[in-house]
């Protein structure tokens, strides 16, 4: 298991706020980057994104639990799985992670997105299996009329937009929520308000009470909202006006690099980008990073350092993900 931060792009949090002092790390961990069939070196597509306790799955194709176990993950924070499309190397480990969230005591509950028939293909799956579930399930699935946010809880919000495939594939958009501006100390003294639990509270967005019965609101002490970190999940598609929406201006994008551009004509009736469009792709969003995933099985782990060269031509900050590798997001501000 390999992480990647990529200090060279790194820029540290703010040193005095209490809030980033605490445990905001944001990794990106790669369950499997294959696509079409699982094979002995590499999984089928998965990513999952940890943030405070909290995972956020993204596709699953199957056998995603073996993987899973070995990044040791967990479970009692999963709530939500993304599926871009009902072909088998996205959603056949949907209902395998399902029974083995099932297995846990009181798990929380758990919302599915996808394309039409997610619902129908997860409960008929679950029907023939006879198996059990103790913990609610929220679908939520694309239609003509859907909203571009899909999904919102307290911490993030996740956007999708149809791609351009061989059926209706959905990609994703993972948005961490604004997060306080700047603390000001010299603002919260002069208005009478002591280093200590106080300012700690005026950055969680509390108003709070002084020592001397005045109360002092967050806005009199920290600067404008800062945006938090973006993530593109972008898989199974041609270049495409929806791919370009959802990594517009991204702090890390994992795009499909499925095949190298001798294989172009094959890539485009498959409904497939190439390693050099996914390098285009990601330069002309103003992506900060990026990340390969979705390789054809026809490459052997041998091969994958070729596919990264081909993109970087493109896009030099970016790298072939592989199995389990994890990457660390960075605030994109100070």
């Amino acid at each position: 298991m390999i992480l990647y931060r990529w200090e060279k792009f790194h820029q540290k949090a703010d040193s005095d706020s209490d809030l980033e002092k605490k445990d905001c790390k944001l990794e990106c961990v790669l369950i499997g980057t294959g696509g079409m069939m699982p094979m002995p070196y590499r999984m089928l597509s998965s990513m999952a994104i940890r943030l405070n306790g909290q995972l956020y799955l993204f596709d699953a194709g199957e056998g995603t639990q073996i993987n899973w176990k070995k990044a040791r993950l967990g479970l009692r924070g999963l709530r939500l799985i993304a599926v871009t499309h009902l072909h088998a190397d996205h959603c056949l480990g949907v209902p395998g992670m399902m029974m083995l969230k099932a297995q846990m005591e009181d798990p929380s509950p758990l919302t599915i997105l996808g394309p039409p028939g997610t619902r129908e293909f997860v409960t008929g799956t679950q029907k023939v299996l006879d198996f059990r579930l103790n913990f609610p399930v929220n679908f939520i699935e694309w239609s003509a009329r859907s909203q571009t946010t899909a999904y919102r809880d307290e911490q993030v919000q996740i956007l999708w937009q149809p791609l351009k495939h061989t059926r209706l594939c959905l990609g994703y958009r993972f948005e961490e929520l604004d997060r306080p501006g700047k603390f000001s100390p010299e603002k919260a003294q002069a208005l009478g308000v002591p280093m200590g639990p106080l300012w700690g509270r005026l950055q969680r967005g509390e108003t709070v009470e002084t020592p001397a019965q005045t109360s002092v609101s967050p806005s009199q002490v920290l600067g404008a909202p800062r945006r938090g970190r973006h993530i593109a999940f972008v898989v199974d598609t041609r270049p495409a006006p929806g791919a370009g929406l959802l990594c517009q201006n991204a702090d890390l994008a994992f795009l499909e690099g499925m095949f190298l551009s001798e294989h172009a004509e094959h890539a485009a009736q498959k409904g497939h980008m190439t390693a050099v469009e996914a390098g285009t792709l990601a330069r002309t969003c103003g992506v900060r990073r990026a990340v390969l995933i979705h390789i054809s099985p026809r490459y052997e782990n041998s091969a994958l350092k070729e596919l990264e060269e081909e993109a970087r031509k493109q896009f030099q900050p970016l790298k072939t993900g592989r199995d389990l590798d994890i990457f660390e997001v960075n605030y994109p501000d100070g």
